[in-house]
């Protein structure tokens, strides 16, 4: 099996990661980040801003079962990406929507979707996601990997990741994992 590797910085990496753990070809998710100055940073220094690092989750996919564009159509429907350094009440750079790719093909891929999005004007406002090549991954600590399966019922969880989770299974059902579903 060939695999592929893909980061999307899409707000608090415990909402993205609760989203692309539930779907199918998707391996494995893990929450880090990356894409700043900082090496091996800690979720403290990531929070001061002063890092440049986002917060992210790295997907290790099997394209023959999931292509990147609907990786990507998941992402863009799952979170804001109209909102500089922010997803809905948390703010700083670390919040960034990024896409943070590993091929040229999924760069292609990020730059058409987005072009035909604000073509149609799906969102009411220009998309401002960065697409750029990966670069500075670091895995967060333990106590933030599959934050949301551990903690279902911690208040952000329930406000912000849960109704996200049930987003992707109304609009995507044709994408979740069988045990998912």
């Amino acid at each position: 099996m060939t695999t592929e590797t893909l980061v999307l910085a899409g707000g608090c990496f415990w909402c993205t990661e609760a989203v692309f753990e539930q779907v199918r070809g998707v391996l494995d998710v893990e929450s880090g980040y990356s894409n700043g100055q900082a090496e091996r940073p800690t979720y403290e220094d990531v929070c001061t801003g002063a890092t440049g690092c986002a917060e992210v989750v790295k997907l290790v996919y099997d394209p023959a079962v999931i292509g990147v564009r609907d990786l990507l159509t998941i992402f863009f429907a799952t979170h804001d990406p109209t909102t500089l350094n922010r997803q809905g009440a948390d703010v700083g750079t670390q919040y960034r929507s990024g896409i943070y790719w590993t091929t040229p093909e999924q760069a292609d891929a990020a730059r058409a979707l987005i072009a035909e999005l604000q073509a149609q004007r799906a969102f009411g406002a220009p998309i401002v996601t960065e697409v750029e090549p990966l670069r500075h991954y670091w895995p967060a600590e333990a106590e933030h990997q599959d934050f949301f399966a551990r903690h279902p019922f911690h208040g952000y969880c329930l406000a912000v990741a849960a109704p996200k989770v049930a987003k992707l299974r109304r609009a995507f059902a044709q994408h979740l994992k069988p045990d998912r579903a």
